[in-house]
């Protein structure tokens, strides 16, 4: 029997596409669930570790991040970031899931007609700032244990604690009333699906989404996004993102050339033995960079002291270290360290935490 063909029997050209590192910006086409996507990008570039950075339902287009290689390591970092979208809503008409691909559940036609510009405007004005969301049913959270999807398919309900969450930006685009077109910026988690049905509630008629398009997540924007009909090995390796540059608003340390394989170990350093005093921000996550750029960790500040046995090591392997051993100096502690030739060896992976709802209806845990 034929042996499988391993990695290294493969073409140079052909194994370096399993080495991509990066974020990979796709604009996602109405139709496709984001796990298709990432299923078909993987085919394309025979890609052995990828997932995406949050949900877009199958209606939904736009902006949807794929980190490739070691870039799921800073997934959850992106997962943090704002969202904008541009969207539209009808008055008059809700449905289950909130949005067009649900069953109507109520119609006020009238209502709707009575509804003015005038007050559109200003309820959603409203809703600009810090605010609360009750997530939808058809959802991938939890509750007990179980997606609440999976509840509501099977025709229950239950109570879901309100989220916090901020809208930065609300602004009505257009009114062919019943019909509105807006665009909305606002934090991580929250759903427009239940924005829109609030709006609704507020006007006295009802309403759900019936357009979605995400033009930006985080510092991903459509003018980065790649086609799926272009996808292709060398489109990708123009479009791809590298991480230090998918995460360029986190500050950055240049690692000189001789800490550079202490840091890809992991190795407890001082911050004196990258040329520091002390951490450059007291609180968050820093990079740590080579002189190229590339990023070699993610860190943190740690205040802990530095075991003596350690900082006599240190001392004695660099001159330039003011550290003295049993001195109380803080640490950098890491949050993740990048070791680009070990990547791509896991499957596949949905990096957001949601799963499909099954064959019954197309999943439905985006915004």
């Amino acid at each position: 029997m034929p042996r499988a063909p391993r990695e290294e029997d493969r073409p140079a050209a052909e194994r370096d596409l399993t080495a991509l590192d990066g974020v990979l910006v796709v604009d996602k086409p109405a139709g496709m669930t984001s796990a298709h996507v990432v299923a078909r990008v993987k085919r394309a570039l025979r890609a052995r570790r990828i997932g995406h950075t949050g949900t877009l339902d199958p209606m939904a287009t736009g902006v949807l991040p794929l980190c490739l290689g070691e870039a799921t390591k800073i997934a959850g970092y992106l997962l943090a970031e704002d969202k904008a979208y541009e969207a539209e809503l009808l008055l008059g008409v809700e449905t289950d899931t909130l949005d067009a691909e649900g069953a109507v559940t109520a119609r006020d036609p009238d209502g709707a007609a009575a509804v003015t510009e005038a007050a559109v405007r200003e309820v959603m004005a409203g809703f600009v700032g810090p605010g609360v969301q009750v997530p939808p049913m058809f959802s991938a959270l939890k509750h007990q244990g179980k997606r609440l999807h999976e509840l509501a398919r099977a025709g229950e309900s239950v109570d879901r604690p309100p989220r916090p969450i901020v809208i930065h930006e609300l602004t009505v685009r257009e009114l062919a009333l019943p019909r509105v077109r807006f665009f909305v910026h606002c934090s991580k988690g929250t759903y427009v699906r239940s924005l829109v049905a609030d709006v609704g509630r507020a006007l006295g008629c009802g309403a759900h989404l019936t357009a979605l398009r995400r033009t930006r997540s985080g510092g991903f924007g459509l003018d980065r996004a790649l086609d799926l009909a272009e996808l292709g090995p060398e489109a990708a390796r123009r479009a791809l993102i590298a991480p230090a540059e998918a995460l360029a608003h986190v500050p950055a340390v240049t690692v000189p050339p001789e800490r550079e394989r202490d840091v890809a170990t992991g190795k407890l350093l001082p911050w004196t033995a990258l040329g520091l005093a002390g951490p450059p921000v007291a609180d968050g996550p820093m990079r740590l960079v080579d002189a190229g750029g590339r990023l070699l960790a993610l860190v943190t500040a740690d205040p802990a002291p530095i075991p003596s046995s350690i900082a006599t090591s240190i001392t004695a392997a660099n001159t330039a270290s003011d550290l003295t051993p049993g001195r109380a100096s803080g640490s950098l502690r890491y949050l993740r360290v990048f070791t680009y030739d070990l990547t791509n060896r896991a499957t596949s992976s949905n990096l957001s935490g949601s799963s499909g709802r099954g064959t019954s209806r197309p999943e439905r845990h985006g915004r």
